[in-house]
């Protein structure tokens, strides 16, 4: 495996051949009006790491081209497949009516511990507005809503680290 910095990163530009050898893994990522462009490019970089099928962006919030996701995304945003949507909502029902389960990333009455999610696959992972959460309609579509275990003063977690703890246990039911 070949290391890159982040410079060389940033420059990446994979050819045809390389993208199409990657093996897309059957999860999607959903997020859900992500404000920082720092998340959203952190999360374009987790989509890569794991090779999901695709990223949807929903509701207001910024998506590429955008220089602020490219520099957290280091370029990864450029060959992970995305798709701008207007409502999560909508999104959601869409892929749920495709058979993808949906798992919720959110403090909420329904949660489990991540540490007992058993994903179905195609699943799509849901991560949502950092200051007010998804809206109660997206989370009452989800199939499954995960949190995780906050043990100090502090009940909250940044939205890319959220989504990449749960991402890394969906992974690991799948390979």
């Amino acid at each position: 495996m070949v290391k890159l910095n982040a410079k060389q990163l940033r420059k990446s530009n994979p050819t045809e051949k390389e993208l199409k050898k990657i093996k897309r893994n059957p999860i999607y990522f959903v997020l859900d009006r992500i404000i920082d462009t720092y998340n959203i490019g952190s999360l374009f970089r987790l989509a890569d790491a794991i090779a999901i099928e695709k990223v949807f962006l929903c509701g207001e919030m910024e998506y590429p081209p955008s220089s602020r996701i490219h520099k957290a995304a280091v370029g990864t945003e450029q060959w992970t497949p995305w798709e701008k949507k207007d409502s999560t909502l909508e999104t959601v029902k869409e892929l749920k009516k495709k058979g993808i389960q949906i798992i919720a990333v959110e403090q909420n009455s329904r949660s489990i511990s991540y540490k007992e999610l058993k994903p179905n696959f195609p699943c799509a992972i849901v991560v949502g507005n950092e200051t007010g959460g998804m809206e109660q309609e997206v989370l009452d579509e989800a199939d499954i809503i995960v949190e995780l275990p906050m043990y100090g003063i502090n009940k909250s977690f940044n939205v890319w680290g959220s989504g990449a703890i749960v991402a890394y246990k969906v992974i690991e039911e799948l390979l």
